[in-house]
């Protein structure tokens, strides 16, 4: 084959090659971006950034956070021109489909029966407590509650609800408790200051010694099981 024959081969190879890497990496290119962002919003079970987004969708280039942030107050003026129910709202870092605020009641009776049977009142007394007042000691929660919470905190820690934020400096560098991503996505929060206000539940305004963001914090299972087990022996 002569040489230019082949060099030309090798070019529309190498073209097709590029071509194809472009359509994976930007998967249907043909729908709009509207559409395509809706999508993952809608089949997402958690908060989802920008930059997330940007690199499912296979958004290429710069300026792909400005984009989305377009995106995604398009879509939310065309659900309200539209009368749709639910909104994209930021929650926990990232963004989710969310439900009017007007509906909730409605939701509320429809989620009743799994809330029960998934938080216990204690534990619910729990969570509030290290939410408002973390980084917080098992000891301060326990002295607030009235009563042992070792088993609670080990089922707020299995679901990831509740982490170990890190110890005091104090006798023995007692662990710290905080909240996770998680508890703000459950509860619909984008960040602990849109906590409301409750008269003394606020933050004790102390300074503790070593703390961990939460990715510094984040244990594998079996790491949350010896801290959940470390928390359920000190309580007997």
């Amino acid at each position: 084959m002569p040489k230019d024959a082949s060099a030309k081969t090798s070019s529309n190879d190498g073209d097709h090659a590029v071509q194809s890497a472009q359509q994976v990496e930007e998967p249907l290119q043909d729908q709009p971006l509207t559409k395509r962002v809706e999508a993952i919003l809608a089949a997402t079970d958690k908060p989802l950034g920008e930059a997330r987004m940007g690199a499912i969708l296979g958004l290429p280039g710069r300026g792909v956070i400005g984009r989305i942030k377009e995106t995604i107050a398009a879509l939310n003026e065309e659900y309200e021109a539209t009368g749709r129910v639910f909104r994209v709202q930021r929650v926990a870092g990232g963004y989710r489909l969310m439900t009017e605020p007007l509906f909730g009641p409605l939701l509320a009776r429809l989620k009743a029966e799994r809330q029960r049977q998934r938080l216990s009142q204690a534990a619910l007394e729990t969570l509030s407590i290290i939410a408002y007042r973390q980084p917080v000691m098992r000891a301060e929660v326990e002295a607030i509650r009235g009563v042992s919470c070792g088993e609670v905190l080990r089922g707020l820690l299995e679901r990831r609800l509740v982490r170990v934020a890190g110890r005091a400096e104090e006798l023995g560098r007692p662990l710290l408790y905080g909240t996770t991503k998680e508890f703000l996505s459950i509860f619909g929060l984008a960040g602990l200051e849109d906590l409301p206000q409750i008269e003394g539940l606020e933050g004790s305004g102390r300074t503790y010694g070593q703390t961990l963001t939460e990715s510094e914090a984040t244990v594998d299972v079996e790491e949350a099981e010896e801290k959940a087990v470390e928390v359920q022996v000190d309580s007997e």
